[in-house]
């Protein structure tokens, strides 16, 4: 009986490493296909939007284009879609979120997005310059 627990720990032992073995494989076959060197932004949403989740994607767009022209892109994806779903896959992403890329860098700025995009700009567009500015 005590043999019989002993190698029903060690496969379970061996199938979770061997899981995890198989998923970090996975994940590091996955590469972005933009240049490292750049800079992207990139906003996930899905169909029903509220005015909060709009603002986030407008304001975001907006203050990136003013601020840093060319030298940042922005994107944004709708993930009920399949060029969204597939991107949102890409970056691990699976819902609404906010997102700076640069390689394998990634800032969620999802959280500052919904708390000032709408009630406080200014203070968005300081927190996307503080985040953004370092990268470039």
């Amino acid at each position: 009986m005590k043999t019989l627990k002993i190698a029903f720990i060690a496969l379970i032992v061996v199938l979770v490493n061997a899981t995890g073995f198989a998923q970090s494989s996975v994940s590091n076959l996955k590469k972005t296909t933009e240049n490292p060197t750049e800079v992207n932004v990139y906003y996930f949403h899905f169909n029903a939007r509220c005015a909060t989740c709009r603002a986030v994607e407008s304001e975001t767009q907006a203050d990136v284009k003013k601020l840093f022209g060319n030298k940042v892109s922005f994107n944004a994806y709708n993930l009920d879609n399949e060029a969204g779903k597939a991107k949102g896959e890409e970056l691990g992403v699976s819902g609404q979120t906010l997102l700076i890329v640069k390689g394998d860098k990634k800032i969620n700025l999802t959280q500052q997005g919904f708390m000032y995009a709408r009630t406080n700009p200014a203070k968005f567009r300081q927190i996307l310059i503080d985040n953004i500015k370092p990268l470039l």
